[in-house]
């Protein structure tokens, strides 16, 4: 099974890139950890539903066929990680690939989080993009560890 982040934006600092390959390389083979980065649109004289509009189309191209979408989103389910956990036994239950979709600046298209098969959110704090990228691939390595009883999940 495959876990592709799909974030709006395509730069980050050096110690968030950093913090995201440490914790890619440590999934199992059976699960994996992908990054497709989209670009952000200009905000240069749009509105913003084309701002958001040209983002989704990005992001729905970016994402494989048969992929299960997950839209990160400030009013999504709010999870513990031992939820978490159980998402993602779910996940692998059902043998496709899911996206967890991180939007840009001014978030994701609502049409777009509408049709997600889900929507989740990690904080009710507001963090930079580069912390969410950061905090969810932590956040799916402890569901990881939880789920195959690894001791980087204590209690």
């Amino acid at each position: 099974m495959k876990l592709w982040v799909v974030a709006v934006g395509q730069r980050v600092p050096d110690w968030a890139q950093t913090a995201w390959d440490d914790y890619a390389k440590r999934f199992p083979p059976e699960l994996k950890l992908e990054l497709k980065a989209v670009k952000t649109e200009p905000r240069a004289s749009k509105t913003l539903d084309t701002l958001l509009a040209a983002e989704r189309e990005r992001i729905e191209a970016a994402i494989p066929r048969g992929t299960r979408i997950v839209a990160l989103d400030e009013r999504g389910t709010a999870l513990t990680t031992k939820a978490l956990a159980a998402r993602l036994t779910h996940w692998q239950g059902e043998g496709g690939d899911v996206a967890l979709v991180i939007g840009g600046p001014d978030g994701l298209d609502p049409g777009f989080k509408a049709a997600a098969h889900e929507r989740i959110r990690l904080s009710d704090l507001t963090l930079p993009h580069a912390m969410v990228r950061v905090l969810l691939a932590e956040q799916l390595y402890r569901a990881w560890s939880v789920n195959a009883g690894h001791p980087y999940h204590r209690e």
